[in-house]
């Protein structure tokens, strides 16, 4: 029983079907008094409902045509006003102006929404002069329509949640995947690669073949590891970053996030050891959003701190360290920028330390490996 009245709800929200069941339900009761009256010799009542009539077919498009629909039934209503066949605006302007403000936005509104105003005005002055004409003009305009353009804006608003919410589904989605696939497949491809390692390790002299076949392993093994971090890089850049969020950003955008700290009031200063190489994408990436993230935090959560970023360059890996001598504040919000932190450095093979320092302040460390070949 419940399932047949949801089919029939469902079925009546159809915009074509409400329509034409709207303009039935509000028809009927002219259309069933009309021969009635004129029987009955009121010529004048039934010739009222004339307009009446003419306007709620002309609803059947307001949502199609919504301006087109309101100019119709606007200049019927200003006829019949005029001529005094009725007094004021019927059922079919009201519903017009709703829809006018339900299925148009902006500029379009207030300029037909004026225009529907002054044409009743004008319609009523010549009628019976009065200088309240305008003012009920007004009403019976702007009422309408401003009902109509707040059920619009709570849809909006409505649509604009649920598309968020789904977003946010898909990021944590795609969040997900890919630490599933860091534990598993880095996982087994790190293992691998130890065990042909070690094999090649052990193998006798003069085995030259079987070395070669297994360096190429080893190699492989390498590649298809910085390949599936740069994939796992590139699915985590879900769009919340920014459009740079897979390899826009890098090391060398490192001076201008330092001279950007310092002008939102942060003392700020880098040192780079070593000799700078170019890093690959991810690496590059975390290298980056890690400082950037340690920087907002000690903004956000410090007081009168100064911050120093560390950049070291070694054969074998990359660390970044940022430190600062601020205060923590109290009772600051705990966010998500450590756990970031975190899952970016993961993803990258690497380490991360973070926590207060013995002499005062906060200590965010990585160390993240390069692949060599």
């Amino acid at each position: 029983m419940r399932r047949t009245f949801l089919k029939i709800v469902r079925f009546f929200r159809r915009p074509r079907v409400f329509d034409t069941t709207l303009v039935i339900v509000f028809s009927s009761p002219a259309l069933v008094a009309l021969p009635v009256m004129i029987a009955t010799g009121h010529t004048s009542t039934a010739l009222g409902s004339v307009p009446y009539l003419a306007g709620m077919a002309a609803l059947l498009m307001r949502r199609r045509r919504p301006i087109v629909t309101l100019g119709l039934v606007t200049a019927i209503d200003a006829v019949a006003i005029a001529t005094e066949v009725v007094s004021t605006a019927n059922v079919p302007a009201a519903i017009a102006l709703y829809s006018v403000g339900r299925y148009t936005a902006g500029r379009t509104t207030a300029i037909t929404a004026t225009a529907a105003c002054a044409v009743y005005a004008a319609a009523l002055q010549l009628s019976r002069p009065d200088t309240s004409n305008w003012v009920a003009a007004l009403f019976n305009v702007g009422v309408p329509v401003g009902i109509g353009l707040i059920v619009r804006l709570r849809a909006e608003l409505a649509e604009r949640g649920r598309r968020e919410a789904a977003d946010a589904a898909v990021r944590a989605e795609r969040r997900r995947i890919a630490r599933e696939l860091h534990d598993v497949v880095a996982h087994h491809i790190t293992v691998i690669n130890a065990l042909v390692g070690g094999a090649r390790a052990t193998l006798p002299p003069g085995q030259e073949v079987t070395r070669n076949a297994l360096e190429s392993a080893e190699q492989t093994a390498r590649q298809a590891m910085s390949e599936m971090r740069r994939l796992l890089d590139v699915l985590r850049a879900d769009g919340s970053e920014g459009p740079d969020a897979a390899t826009g950003v890098g090391a060398d955008r490192l001076p201008s996030l330092i001279k950007e700290a310092r002008s939102a009031g942060l003392p700020a200063s880098l040192t780079v050891t070593g000799e700078p190489v170019e890093l690959p994408a991810a690496v590059d990436h975390a290298v980056y959003r890690i400082v950037q993230e340690a920087l907002t935090n000690t903004r956000k959560h410090a007081v009168s701190a100064r911050a120093s970023v560390r950049l070291a360059y070694e054969p074998s890996a990359v660390e970044v360290e940022v430190v600062d001598d601020g205060m923590a504040m109290v009772g600051g919000a705990p966010g998500f920028g450590l756990g970031g932190m975190a899952e970016r450095v993961a993803l990258c093979g690497g380490r991360l330390s973070t926590g207060p320092r013995p002499e005062g302040g906060f200590r965010v460390h990585a160390r993240i490996p390069l692949e060599t070949t």
